[in-house]
């Protein structure tokens, strides 16, 4: 299991190892010890799935307040993704920066996404499937979210259709104005 880190703090491409023979492959997706000894400590506690139809559909960008927020490790099994990181923790030194990769069935990466980042991701094909660990159960009056396309973040999405979006998504603020109790360092 190979682990990269990215322009952002804690922010980690996790890439398996993938053996593969006449038959098809196998890969171990998580593995507390090697994510232990990459200095990774996260006990995950819920297992979620999505599915998206339609190419250009786009979901995020979502967070959940403390005490409830989550550590996400975030893969696409079906399809291909663009998935993103923002830094939300207020004096940060990358505060509003994000950090963009594309996960797929094929390549096997998955992004490892902590508290005090906001998540979001465009499907890159049509029929995605995406699965991601949390470590923190879904609390909805802690759940909260930015605008996909707030100008200061300056996300730059793969591919330029105009997305499909959840009414709550549609309506999201902007990071200044979001909801947010995360601070760098604590």
């Amino acid at each position: 299991m190979k682990f990269s880190k990215t322009n952002l703090d804690s922010v980690i491409i996790v890439e398996p190892d993938v053996f593969g023979d006449h038959r098809g492959w196998f890969m171990e997706t998580y593995n507390e010890s090697n994510f232990l000894k990459a200095g990774i400590s996260v006990k995950f506690v819920q297992d979620n799935q999505s599915f998206s139809a339609a190419k250009g559909t786009l979901r995020g960008l979502h967070y959940q307040l403390n005490p409830k927020a989550q550590t996400k490790l975030v893969r696409c099994t079906r399809g291909s993704i663009f998935d993103v990181a923002v830094d939300i923790r207020k004096g940060s030194p990358t505060y509003g920066n994000w950090f963009g990769v594309e996960l797929s069935a094929e390549n096997h990466k998955q992004l490892l996404v902590p508290k005090g980042f906001a998540h979001g991701f465009m499907t890159l094909t049509e029929d995605v499937e995406v699965q991601y660990k949390v470590d923190e159960l879904y609390a909805p009056e802690c759940d909260r979210g930015i605008l996909w396309n707030d100008p200061t973040i300056g996300i730059e999405w793969p591919i330029d259709v105009e997305p499909i979006l959840s009414e709550k998504d549609q309506k999201a603020p902007l990071l200044k104005n979001a909801d947010n109790n995360f601070n760098y360092g604590a």
